[in-house]
């Protein structure tokens, strides 16, 4: 059974920093794209970060040059780095999996609050 757990949300001010941690069970965590969505209250969820099992990043361009993100294919974790926080970066964040291609068969995480307020 596929397994994703979040960590790392909470209240911050306009300029703060967190680090998003998500760790996954029941797949073979290095064949998998990871990836963390976000969804604002009254919006679409929307990917905020990607990695591929290659290396390769992609990144929504309003968060380019603040996030990062990283994994650790021995401890099966991604991460999500969030720096210069924004009030707009408020939401829940999703940590999501998916092999290859099998955009079907995706796992998400239970979602993590992240605030941004003064």
């Amino acid at each position: 059974q596929v397994q994703l757990v979040e960590s790392g949300g909470g209240l911050v001010q306009p300029g703060g920093f967190l680090r998003l941690s998500c760790t996954a069970s029941g797949i073979t965590f290095s064949f998998y794209y990871m990836g963390w969505y976000r969804q604002a209250p009254g919006k679409q969820r929307e990917l905020v970060a990607g990695l591929s099992s290659s290396g390769s990043t992609e990144y929504i361009d309003s968060v380019k040059g603040r996030f990062t993100i990283s994994r650790d294919n021995a401890k099966n974790m991604v991460y999500l780095q969030m720096n210069s926080l924004k009030l707009e970066d408020t939401a829940v964040y999703y940590c999501y999996a998916r092999f290859r291609n099998d955009y079907r068969n995706a796992n998400w995480g239970q979602g993590t609050q992240v605030t941004v307020s003064s």
